[in-house]
């Protein structure tokens, strides 16, 4: 077994669980940070649908010319510009998933390279205060995955929404909601606890 192969690897892993940290808190910053604009797309659905049901050149507001089209315009402007604000988001969302994935693959390619250096009692070997190479590896990938997915399935869900499809809009904050997935974030913050004194120790 290569000692420096090893400290090269576990210093590696050390750099990656920080990285996922700092990670998760800005995912979690920025998912809170859609859900007040994913109620403001179901509210301005309603409102397209509440006008779209009334004819204003029946009602005492009929004095006003154009007044329909001008309020469908606005409307259609408004959800616009929170259907561009939730890009942005994603965007955000995108630099963490390409942050975690950039890490957990410099690990990997540095793990590959000293393969024929580290042998498996090494790498399946934990401490009091440090899981196994191997353990932390896997971890690693979960987590990856996890946030390759969620982006996903998060970016599908914006693709097929259209300011002109009412039915979507309406629905889209129900279906932001449950793309949640709590056992994943929960499985990254129980990941992050059982290496916080490996992450520690020098």
């Amino acid at each position: 077994m290569s000692k420096p192969a090893l400290l090269s690897l576990q210093q590696a892993l050390r750099k990656s669980f920080q990285s996922l940290e700092n990670n998760q808190k800005l995912w979690q910053s920025v998912l809170a940070e859609c859900s007040p604009l994913m109620m403001s797309l179901g509210n301005l659905a309603e409102q397209l649908r509440a006008l779209s049901n009334v004819q204003i050149s029946n009602t005492p507001l009929s004095t006003f010319p154009d007044l329909q089209e001008r309020l469908h315009f606005k409307l259609i402007q408004a959800t616009d510009t929170v259907l561009g604000k939730l890009n942005e988001k994603m965007s955000s969302l995108q630099s963490v998933r390409d942050a975690v994935s950039n890490q957990v693959s410099g690990v990997f390619q540095l793990y590959e390279q000293n393969t024929d250096s580290l042998d498996l009692l090494t790498l399946t070997e934990r401490s009091a205060s440090a899981p196994s190479v191997a353990d932390m590896l896997e971890w690693l990938q979960d987590a990856e995955r996890h946030y390759r997915q969620q982006y996903l399935r998060r970016k599908t869900l914006l693709q097929t929404l259209r300011a002109d499809d009412l039915s979507l809009l309406e629905s889209a904050p129900k279906r932001w909601e449950s793309l949640q997935s709590p056992s994943g974030e929960d499985s990254i913050t129980d990941t992050l606890f059982k290496v916080s004194f490996f992450m520690e120790s020098q």
